[in-house]
């Protein structure tokens, strides 16, 4: 413990019931002696969750202080979809998948320690990574007054030989799985899943295929394309194939026609907010195709000068989210500029999907701005005077032309 803090006298714990938050759980206990409350998100991870409930009950946690919330409706509605309004994307690839969900945790957080008068909240990321910083960035802009304890960074549990005596000294059940170095770590939710580490650290080495647990590999994906229609209303995705689904029934829907198509593979190289690079293998089946269907309705139904501003700000948005400002200012005006421009962003778009391509074959929409009358390459008549061309060209051209004869005079 620092001898300069004080020992917190309740901490809330982003609790997964699994080994390494189970340690940090004791750890806890045995460091600073306060209460210990914890927190186990539903995201859509597809693990059971009851589990967790029984393990911190075997570790001396009281049932009123244990909270398991299913959020994967507001994970989906509240974060998700606002996302990808905007078409983030992370230095051109990545889609966010662990990034968004790091808000959401850290505003549970917050929210069940002002419940109960906790004045600590805990979590199990490294000093490594970028989730530390996603975490304590939300619970600093929702409770500033809470101390955020991160064990990785002030215990000496710097092994997996250290942390499995630790486990052993203080009875928490090990799975015979667990006793061995594990190939890569796993994070899940709805939206995606993250492999990286260990096996996955050298980029210079493929992938095994058995890393990829949600998408199976294109070349194994049925021989026949399929084809499928999301309809969206004011940039969000509202049904699949003419019925109506809500937000993470929509995505969970998604994630399964992807999967067996071999849609949303991912092997990245990023750059980390902490400065390094890391290599993961990221799995976005559903994603992938929200996002190439959300691009297929805003080309009918969104104006060049608002499609152009938005795509000029997204990269920025998107590092937002990746760094962990989602509850920023700046956040928050850019999606405040984002749900403008999909007033009427609204209407259908038919995809083929293939081998692990996505992509749009036609869209419709009563918001469309495309104007066939316009671009025919039949009679128009008279929608569009082609004579009007030249004088819009001239007038473009006038800088040019100045520019040219000023570096023809100063002879450049």
């Amino acid at each position: 413990m620092s001898a300069t803090k004080p020992a917190p006298n309740k901490v809330v714990l982003a609790y997964s019931g699994g080994l390494d938050t189970s340690i940090i759980l004791k750890w806890l206990q045995t460091e600073y002696g306060c209460e210990i409350v914890t927190f186990t998100a539903d995201l859509g991870q597809g693990e059971e969750l009851e589990p967790a409930r029984q393990k911190a009950l075997m570790l001396g946690i009281r049932e009123e202080n244990i909270h398991i919330l299913d959020l994967r409706e507001e994970f989906v509605r509240d974060f998700v979809f606002p996302m990808f309004r905007a078409n983030a994307v992370y230095e051109g690839l990545y889609l966010l998948g662990t990034s968004i969900a790091r808000p959401l945790i850290a505003k549970y957080l917050a929210e069940i320690a002002a419940q109960t008068g906790a004045d600590a909240v805990a979590h199990g990321a490294t000093g490594k990574g970028n989730d530390q910083v996603r975490f304590e960035l939300g619970v600093a802009a929702l409770e500033p007054g809470l101390r955020v304890i991160a064990p990785w960074r002030e215990w000496d549990l710097t092994s997996r030989t250290r942390l499995l005596e630790f486990a052993e000294q203080h009875q928490i059940p090990i799975a015979k799985n667990k006793r061995g170095e594990a190939p890569f770590s796993v994070d899940a939710n709805l939206l995606h899943t993250s492999s990286e580490g260990r096996i996955l650290e050298d980029p210079a080495e493929v992938a095994p295929d058995y890393v990829a647990q949600r998408v199976i590999r294109p070349e194994d994906a049925p021989d026949v394309p399929e084809i499928i229609e999301i309809g969206f209303e004011r940039g969000d995705a509202v049904s699949i194939n003419g019925e109506a689904l809500s937000p993470a029934a929509l995505l969970t829907r998604l994630n399964e026609v992807g999967a067996r198509n071999g849609v949303g593979l991912l092997d990245l190289v990023e750059n980390r907010f902490v400065g390094m690079k890391s290599r993961g293998l990221y799995e976005t089946p559903g994603g992938t195709i929200l996002l190439e269907a959300h691009r297929g309705i805003e080309q009918i139904t969104l104006d060049s000068g608002a499609g152009h501003l938005k795509d000029s700000i997204m990269p920025r948005y998107a590092e937002l989210i990746y760094n962990g400002f989602w509850f920023s200012p700046e956040r928050e005006a850019l999606q405040a500029l984002i749900d403008k421009t999909q007033e009427h962003v609204t209407g259908t778009v038919r995809l083929k999907l293939y081998k692990g391509s996505v992509r749009t074959i036609a869209r419709w929409s009563e918001h469309s701005l495309y104007s066939e009358k316009h671009v025919t390459f039949e009679e128009d008549a008279g929608a569009y005077d082609q004579k009007d061309a030249e004088g819009f060209i001239r007038l473009n051209a006038l800088r040019l032309r100045l520019i040219a004869a000023r570096n023809r005079r100063v002879g450049q």
